[in-house]
C-alpha cells in the first residue's frame, strides 16, 4: 500500500492537474445596455476628382497631401441585439490637419539650386485644419468569445460637423482662406479585438472613414488655381482607437 501511494505521488508530480483558465467578466456581454469611452489618434487624407481630360489639356500634376497625426476622444453607448450583434453610438471629438501642396502654381521668390528641393511658397500650400464633432452609428459583429478575448468587425455610417470649416467666410483662397463644408456624411469599416480584463473590457481597433459627399467650397473666381480644377474633394481617414468599457 505504501508503495502504491508513493508511486501515485510521483506520477502526480510529473503530470500536474491542468487548471481551467480564469474567465474575467463572464456576464459582461449579457448586459442590454452599457457605456464606455475611447481615446486614439488618426491620420486623414483627401481624394480628389478632376475634370475629364484635364491632365491632357493642361499638363496637370496632382495636388499633394501631407497628412499630420491627429487625436480622437469620445463616449460609447452599446445596445445588445443578440449574442453576435450590437448597435453602437460613438460620439466624439476628432482633430486633424492636412497640408495641400499645389505643384502647378509658380514658385515665386524662391532661390534654389538646380538640383535642390525647393520648399513650397505660401501660394503653393494650404493648411486644412479640421475639428470634427464625429457621430457614427455602427453595427458591431462579433465572433464567439474565446477565453478572455473576442475579435469583431464594425460597419456603419457617420456624420461630421466641422467646427473649423470656414463655410460662411466671405474670404477665399485669394486671401489664404481654404473653405470646406460644415456637414458631411461618411461610411465606416473597421476591425478590432475585445480583451476581458479583471475590472473592465479593453478594445483596440482600427477603422477607415470614407466621405460620401464633396467637401470643397469653390472660390469666387471660377478659374481659381486652388479650386477651379477640382470637381470633388472627399475625406479619407484612418483611425486607431483604444476603448474602455
Amino acid at each position: 500500500m505504501f508503495l502504491f501511494i508513493l508511486f501515485f505521488t510521483k506520477l502526480s508530480a510529473q503530470y500536474p492537474t491542468v487548471r481551467e483558465r480564469i474567465i474575467n467578466l463572464p456576464n459582461f456581454d449579457e448586459k442590454v445596455l452599457h457605456y464606455g469611452y475611447f481615446v486614439g489618434f488618426n491620420t486623414y487624407d483627401f481624394k480628389f476628382e478632376y475634370p475629364s481630360g484635364y491632365y491632357k489639356t493642361n499638363n496637370f500634376e496632382d495636388i499633394q497631401v501631407e497628412s499630420k497625426t491627429g487625436f480622437n476622444v469620445g463616449l460609447i453607448g452599446d445596445l445588445r441585439i443578440n449574442e453576435y450583434f450590437n448597435l453602437r453610438l460613438e460620439p466624439g471629438l476628432v482633430y486633424s490637419q492636412r497640408d495641400l501642396i499645389y505643384p502647378n502654381l509658380p514658385a515665386f521668390g524662391i532661390n534654389c539650386g538646380l538640383f535642390e528641393d525647393c520648399p513650397p511658397t505660401p501660394d503653393q500650400i494650404r493648411e486644412v485644419k479640421s475639428t470634427y464633432i464625429h457621430i457614427p452609428l455602427l453595427i458591431k459583429m462579433s465572433a464567439k468569445r474565446i477565453n478572455n478575448y473576442k475579435p469583431y468587425i464594425t460597419f456603419g455610417v457617420s456624420t461630421d460637423f466641422n467646427l473649423t470649416s470656414n463655410e460662411k467666410n466671405t474670404d477665399d483662397n485669394s486671401s489664404n482662406v481654404f473653405r470646406t463644408v460644415t456637414n458631411s456624411l461618411n461610411y465606416e469599416l473597421g476591425l478590432g479585438f475585445d480583451f476581458y480584463l479583471y475590472y473592465f473590457k479593453f478594445s483596440p481597433s482600427i477603422r477607415g472613414i470614407f466621405s460620401l459627399q464633396n467637401e470643397i467650397i469653390p472660390d469666387a473666381d471660377i478659374d481659381s488655381p486652388w479650386t477651379g480644377n477640382l470637381n470633388k474633394m472627399l475625406s479619407r481617414g484612418l483611425v486607431i482607437n483604444f476603448t474602455f468599457e
